[in-house]
């Protein structure tokens, strides 16, 4: 019999058992060993990395079959399907913005839209025009629009679009006034924007791929090119190339006047390389601004020949810092908002000020300063919770999003003279949160460090130990989580349940000590964090180990594969989705090696190999361990964190399993890391996901 015929067999078979731990498909091993440092390591499921083969496409039709069929069969499942479509069916706006061309753009969702559509108005409160609707661009809501880029007198538009949430880009060209596309098309880009200049833009990209192989191969050789409107792609010139360096990122980016040019270069260290060029003497070339890449730098405005970066040289919170592009190098810079005991998080130019947006504790707090710097006056927000401001210099006013756990984003006008603030655009919804609280705790981990985490919870509600939780993390790359609105987390909280959010090691919200305190042979710091949390949840009365669920995605999913392999006692759920799982061959696989900064990676010494190895989710599953019911999530076009590293640990896991805890993988289609995806396949998914945390959590929606 042959393989695609066995695994029609074990599909069959599990799908006819009917038990709470279907019955998985079978998983061929091999051979494989690999060595390191004089190490054998077995690679059994090596086979299942080649997203080409018939086999592995045929293990994953198995896989989906079962893990559909146990899912389908949950009794609330669909009534929860329902539930998140009601919950999501609100109006969501972005601020408005005004462009080059004087007209406003922002984006709108109806609520049921797969994507959100571009409008334009000419003013605000004005009646608004659909301008771009990428809804249009497939039947099936799967091509995302990534980004817009106007030229100078705002009569192009450059949009990007992604498809089935590939990070590989396709760029396309507007008349603004017509709304005709022109011929120009540029494909295979990656991590790019379209930065205008003159008649033409600048873009970045790869070479095209092997075929068959475009979301596996390793990326190489980022280079900036520059096309002229009007020409075909294979005429665009190289801008800018470094062959020295084929694993680093090269974008670039131009200022409204299109009098500078900014290059960074990023991927070999923590931070970036800043490089500056006059674009009115282009000869003269880039001029470097940093010393390293150690640290992150960031354009954020210009004035003439002024330049303000956001950087975290020399001020582990950043700081806000003003060059000269004579003389633009880093032992020049003066600073305007200098150092703090808080984290920077964001600066926006408005009017004649600056607003500045600050992490205190994991919750953001903004203050307007004037242009020169000196003392802050508070922006007085709605309460604890998240917060992005959009603005232009020259303007009277500008706008922001807030949002917290139990509020969805509402935009606000601000007026920066009074800095009063107005409700300019409020969600309807068909939930009602007002008998929820968010409250922060602290607890300390494993070695003593004081540990934040946000909860949110019916007001009211005992601590018996009989709580469902919610546990999720992130911790790592410098990200920093803040306590924003999902209301796709509604329907848990009409179940009587608990979100528990925390605020790892390895992220940003208390700066570069911290972001590094869980990187390398720190990282383990981040695992020690998460589980700790976990431990203060169930010694607090908030729950049990048999109503706690963990989740988290990409560098999340690998947090989450961890602690279930290091405790697996300690939950009775596990979500980890899209999770980097191989913690020794990831650097090989699309742009894994940028990740290298924060893991390390199993070629760089034995000490780290080691290291790596010891914690890796995929390496430390035992046979006959009795893990957490276990819903592996992946997609088939994530090129990000390649599927590979969920098909090898799902088949793993259900290799090792003890017990009747299920442990399934679900594979998206035509899907990939997350972002983009289309509204109909965010509410399947986690209608999916809360299913199967609600069902093995012994708990009745």
């Amino acid at each position: 019999m042959n393989r695609l015929n066995i695994y029609s067999l074990m599909m069959t078979t599990a799908m006819l058992t009917g038990a709470c731990a279907p019955k998985v498909p079978w998983t061929r091993e091999d051979d494989t060993v690999d060595v390191y440092f004089g190490t054998e390591v077995s690679d059994p499921y090596r086979w299942l990395e080649d997203d080409n083969s018939p086999e592995t496409a045929a293990w994953v039709e198995a896989q989906n079959k079962v893990t559909r069929h146990y899912l389908q069969r949950i009794p609330f499942r669909a009534r929860l399907l329902e539930r998140l479509k009601e919950v999501s069916n609100y109006e969501r706006i972005s601020p408005p913005q005004k462009m080059k061309n004087g007209k406003w753009y922002f984006y709108r969702n109806d609520g049921t839209q797969n994507q959100s559509v571009l409008y334009e108005m000419d003013q605000p409160g004005s009646e608004p025009r659909v301008f771009l609707d990428p809804n249009t661009l497939s039947e099936d809501g799967t091509v995302a629009l990534k980004g817009v880029s106007f030229n100078r007198d705002g009569s192009l538009l450059a949009y990007c679009i992604s498809r089935s949430g590939s990070d590989w880009q396709e760029i396309y060209v507007m008349d603004v006034r017509t709304g005709a596309l022109l011929d120009d098309h540029i494909r295979w880009a990656k991590f790019t924007d379209a930065a205008w200049r003159g008649d033409g833009f600048y873009y970045s990209a790869y070479g095209i791929p092997e075929e068959g192989h475009e979301f596996s191969v390793k990326n190489e050789g980022h280079k900036v090119y520059y096309h002229k409107i009007g020409t075909p792609q294979g005429e665009d010139r190289i801008f800018f190339e470094n062959p020295a360096e084929p694993l680093r990122f090269y974008s670039l980016s131009t200022n409204e006047e299109e009098t500078m040019a900014f290059l960074s270069e990023d991927g070999a260290d923590v931070g970036n390389n800043l490089y500056v060029m006059d674009l009115e003497n282009e000869q003269a070339g880039f001029i470097r601004m940093t010393p390293d890449m150690k640290h992150s730098c960031i354009p954020v405005e210009t004035d003439g020949s002024t330049i303000y970066l956001m950087t975290n040289l020399d001020a582990p919170m950043n700081r806000l810092v003003r060059a000269d592009l004579r003389r633009p190098g880093w032992q020049h810079w003066k600073t305007v908002l200098g150092k703090a005991d808080r984290v920077l998080q964001e600066v926006t130019f408005a009017g004649e000020s600056i607003i500045a947006s600050y992490l205190e504790d994991a919750s953001v707090h903004s203050y307007l300063y004037p242009r020169s710097g000196g003392e802050g006056v508070p922006v007085a927000l709605p309460g604890i919770g998240d917060a992005s401001f959009s603005g232009r210099k020259g303007e009277n006013g500008c706008y922001y999003t807030y949002s917290s756990v139990t509020t969805p984003g509402t935009i606000y006008s601000l007026d920066l003279s009074s800095l009063e603030s107005r409700v300019y655009a409020a969600p309807k919804t068909a939930f009602d949160l007002s008998d929820f609280e968010t409250v922060q705790v602290f607890f300390p981990s494993k070695d003593g460090t004081r540990i934040p985490m946000f909860l949110t919870y019916k007001k009211g509600t005992q601590r018996d130990g009989g709580n469902p939780v919610y546990l999720y993390g992130y911790g790592g790359f410098d990200i920093s989580l803040t306590p924003d609105f999902s209301a796709m987390r509604i329907p848990f909280f009409e179940a009587g349940g608990i979100y528990a959010q925390v605020t790892l090691r390895g992220g940003g919200e208390y700066g570069e000590a911290w972001h590094m305190a869980g990187t390398k042979m720190n990282k383990q710091n981040v695992f020690d964090d998460f589980i700790a949390a976990a431990e203060w949840l169930i010694a607090e009365g908030y729950t049990s180990p048999s109503k706690l669920a963990i989740a988290g995605g990409s560098n999340g999913g690998l947090l989450v594969g961890a602690c279930m392999t290091q405790r697996p006692e300690l939950y009775a759920v596990a979500i980890p989705r899209v999770g980097v799982m191989d913690m020794l061959r990831y650097h090989k696989f699309t742009i894994g090696w940028n990740w290298a900064p924060d893991y390390g990676t199993s070629e760089d010494s034995e000490e780290m190999f080691r290291y790596l190895l010891g914690y890796s989710p995929l390496h430390n599953l035992k046979p006959g361990t009795a893990y957490p019911a276990t819903l592996v999530t992946t997609a088939d076009h994530d090129d990000r964190v390649v599927p590979a590293h969920s098909f090898k640990f799902a088949a793993t896991l259900q290799k090792c399993q003890a017990g009747d805890a299920p442990a399934l993988i679900r594979i998206d289609t035509k899907a990939g890391h997350g972002g983009g995806k289309p509204l109909s396949k965010v509410l399947e998914e986690q209608a999916d996901i809360y299913a199967f945390i609600l069902q093995n959590l012994g708990v009745k929606f």
